[in-house]
């Protein structure tokens, strides 16, 4: 009987995650498809199953901005829905997330700086420095909340504390802007409200790399998570190094979220919602199957945001996090509100 409901229970887990690479593969198709020029599934399938890449406007369209923009929407939306896991392990708050506890700010902080600098004396920016800033400004702003946590015990508390923080990044990010030149101030402030556009196969590249390496660590950390869960004390008699496995789930929410504000700027609420979704979907918190589904469900919740963003009010374009705020928020208030009946 045991043996038998656990067959129907991965069964059930294997349909999720086929039908949730189906509409991951749908989206991508209506998302190459929607804009000013139209292509028919068809040559779509064809352009990118043979990979034609002539000198037609339906290949430039596709190979030049569509895809690379698809699939940075893509891999930065499960990246940041695991650093959201990622923290609200951490935490053990089902409302924490790199945007609501200041990291998010933190990273645009520092690669809003490094990019006023650096655009003073070069064309353009390296992925390599914006990351390593955005994952500096990340660490900085961790810090700070791991100082805060450990002379307050209300975790209400602190994340009113992060919401502090993220303001003071903001302002100083703001701040940055103001000194920068004409020419730049555009493409910062674009920036800075969180998108996809301007994505290219070098950014795809970087961020695939940095990721899929955010993405193993954590799996291979599903045990030690799973245990964490129950408890420090469970953990500590499983053998597991507390210190060292904070340090690791510190680094690796960090690097994930940096990644995603170096490419796209602050993205809200798709760390702290998509988890919950996936958890929904999974009905069960196994970091084996969360850290992986997840990662799958916060791609298809970006792919599904940038396509609303994008032509919605086409052609003019909203701010990727306008569009996350919508569906994410209503996540998030339903959890305060379900936290609070079980207070």
């Amino acid at each position: 009987m045991v043996k038998r409901d656990r067959v129907k229970t991965v069964f059930r887990y294997e349909c999720i995650i086929v039908a949730l690479f189906l509409l991951f593969f749908v989206l991508v198709i209506v998302n190459i498809n929607s804009g000013t020029v139209s292509i028919p599934a068809k040559e779509i399938i064809r352009i990118i199953l043979l990979r034609i890449r002539d000198e037609s406007v339906e290949s430039n369209i596709i190979w030049k901005i569509r895809l690379p923009r698809i699939l940075l929407a893509a891999i930065l939306g499960g990246a940041l829905s695991v650093s959201g896991f990622l923290l609200q392990t951490f935490f053990r708050n089902p409302i924490a997330g790199p945007f609501v506890l200041g990291i998010s700010s933190g990273a645009k902080m520092a690669v809003g700086f490094v990019m006023i600098i650096a655009l003073q004396y070069w064309k353009s920016v390296p992925s390599s420095v914006m990351v390593a800033a955005a994952f500096v400004g990340s660490l900085l702003v961790m810090g700070m909340v791991l100082l805060f946590s450990q002379r307050i015990g209300s975790m209400s508390m602190l994340l009113v504390i992060g919401i502090m923080v993220s303001y003071i990044c903001s302002a100083i990010t703001d701040f940055f802007i103001t000194f920068a030149k004409e020419t730049d101030v555009a493409n910062l402030t674009s920036w800075s409200m969180g998108s996809f556009s301007g994505a290219s196969w070098s950014n795809v590249k970087f961020s695939a790399v940095l990721c899929l390496f955010g993405l193993v660590a954590a799996f291979l950390l599903s045990k030690p998570i799973g245990a964490y869960q129950l408890g420090e004390g469970y953990a500590q008699s499983m053998g597991i190094n507390i210190k060292a496995f904070r340090v690791a789930l510190i680094l690796l929410s960090s690097l994930l979220s940096a990644c995603v504000t170096a490419f796209a700027g602050p993205i809200s609420f798709v760390g702290i919602a998509v988890p919950h979704i996936t958890k929904m979907l999974m009905k069960t918190s196994k970091p084996a199957w969360i850290i992986p589904v997840s990662y799958l469900c916060g791609s298809v919740f970006c792919l599904f945001c940038d396509l609303i963003s994008r032509t919605a009010f086409a052609p003019t374009e909203m701010a990727i996090g306008t569009v996350t705020s919508i569906f994410g928020a209503p996540v998030v208030i339903w959890l305060m509100i379900k936290r609070k009946k079980n207070a």
